[in-house]
């Protein structure tokens, strides 16, 4: 058994190798370990083929209120400052145009008054008529070579950047933490953690092979995180509903992102067309969604560990009950069932997507294959609730379990910031305020770690 690790992260994403970078850089933890049950890190939500590579900034989210865009917008300009300053800045984020489409009096209605109350926090968001998002976005603005009928209007901006490698991202994070002068950094791969215990002042975290102490443990392992938990009599209270996504390709017919308004009744992301950052020449539609009995898409040997942290009982299908009552919900739910059928999911998602686009054609869309992840939504039981936000047990006893960050890989080093303030307090550690804030933050920002979203405390 090695020499115990002051903190010890299991889950090599994003979530987990921002962390590391952030407890080498900005602590004086001295032994910070990382393991990973794949070879390499960001295999799975992480992978470059498993998520939008969106970088969001709250800005063209209309499910947002301000104060959640302004939080989101804290996050976003942490993973910008830290990657525009990498030697492979060109790898890991990107500049494309973006915008939230408005289609019809109410939607367009809507956007203008979301514009009045983001225009003062956003500086570059720009309200952009229909000659506007012609001159970005032809496809969008004209069918059959005239001025589309329904009104339209947009929010967007041109000139940001607005996607993410996370893939490359968790690598410069894992090859940057190495390369701090003074410190004790491991990395081991091919380390699948099955039990984690507390023995002692320490706490015990076995893998196949092997046996690592650590006197402090983050997991950031999706919804293994809550198996791991479970096993050490924490959040019971939860269970886990596993939302796969889906995507489809088309040669490229956008410039950029182009997002559509959010149905406030329904929990899950709206249609959206992005390019995809590692498929040139294409644009990537989606995401529909799908509720798989997984923790990892297309590893059906997860199946077990999500029968495990399923914990099926009434509460559960009370829950499950409720989401079906809601006629919008229920239509969602039946319909992306339908999605994933050949041949008919081409053809239904032909017709959303001619919202964006409409002169799209049947014989340009293509199932994606092999692309889409898998977020693991969190049943809160005795609350009757399934949680749509970030997804954490904090103990306050030296072990965090993150299940699901909010929004996404965006909130990787906002979310490591959060648990590295948590566990340097437990180890009585000290961070160093002034070169995070120097290197990642807005010395002005009004948000600070006290404004994060609350964590879920067991």
């Amino acid at each position: 058994m090695s020499k115990p690790f002051d903190l010890l992260i299991v889950g090599g994403g994003v979530s987990g190798s921002a962390l590391l970078y952030l407890t080498t850089r900005y602590s004086d933890i001295g032994h910070v370990g990382l393991l990973e049950k794949y070879a390499a890190p960001a295999r799975v939500n992480s992978l470059h083929s498993n998520n939008s590579q969106t970088l969001h900034c709250g800005d063209i989210e209309t499910n947002y209120s301000l104060d959640k865009a302004l939080k989101v917008q804290r996050a976003a300009r942490m993973v910008e400052r830290y990657a525009t300053a990498q030697p492979d800045i060109d790898h890991l984020i990107f500049k494309y145009p973006k915008m939230v489409l408005g289609v019809g009096c109410d939607e367009v209605a809507r956007l203008r008054e979301r514009f009045e109350t983001l225009a003062p926090h956003y500086p570059h968001l720009k309200m952009l008529e229909a000659r506007d998002i012609a001159r970005i976005e032809p496809a969008v603005a004209y069918r059959d070579g005239r001025p589309r009928a329904e009104e339209i209007v947009a929010l967007g901006s041109e000139d940001e950047y607005t996607a993410v490698n996370f893939e490359a991202l968790s690598r410069s994070f894992v090859r940057q933490a190495q390369r701090v002068p003074g410190k004790q950094v491991e990395v081991r791969y091919n380390q699948r953690v099955r039990h984690i215990k507390r023995q002692g002042e320490l706490f015990v975290v076995e893998t196949a092979d092997a046996c690592f102490q650590a006197r402090s443990v983050v997991v950031c392992a999706g919804g293994h995180s809550l198996k791991l938990a479970h096993d050490m009599g924490e959040g019971h209270h939860y269970s886990v509903l596993p939302v796969a996504g889906s995507y489809y390709f088309t040669p490229q017919v956008l410039n950029g992102k182009v997002y559509t308004v959010q149905n406030d009744r329904l929990p899950f992301a709206a249609i959206h067309g992005d390019p995809d950052v590692m498929v040139p020449g294409k644009t990537r539609w989606g995401p529909t969604a799908l509720v798989l009995p997984v923790l990892e898409r297309y590893n059906w040997e997860t199946m077990k560990d999500f029968l495990r942290v399923f914990r099926f009982d009434r509460q559960v299908a009370d829950v499950l009950l409720d989401l079906l009552r809601v006629p919008d919900i229920r239509n969602y739910m039946f319909k992306n069932f339908l999605f994933e059928v050949p041949l008919l999911r081409r053809v239904l998602f032909l017709r959303d997507a001619r919202k964006i686009v409409p002169d799209m054609r049947l014989r340009d869309v293509n199932f994606a294959h092999h692309v889409g992840g898998v977020r693991p939504q969190l049943i809160d039981k005795p609350n009757r609730q399934l949680l749509m936000g970030e997804a954490k047990i904090d103990t306050g006893k030296g072990v965090i379990f993150n299940m699901t960050p909010s929004p996404g890989a965006t909130c990787c080093l906002e979310n490591a910031e959060v648990d590295l303030r948590a566990i340097a307090a437990y180890l009585e550690a000290t961070v160093d305020d002034e070169a995070l804030a120097r290197d990642l933050l807005d010395q002005d920002s009004p948000h600070g770690p006290e404004d994060l979203p609350a964590r879920l405390i067991q």
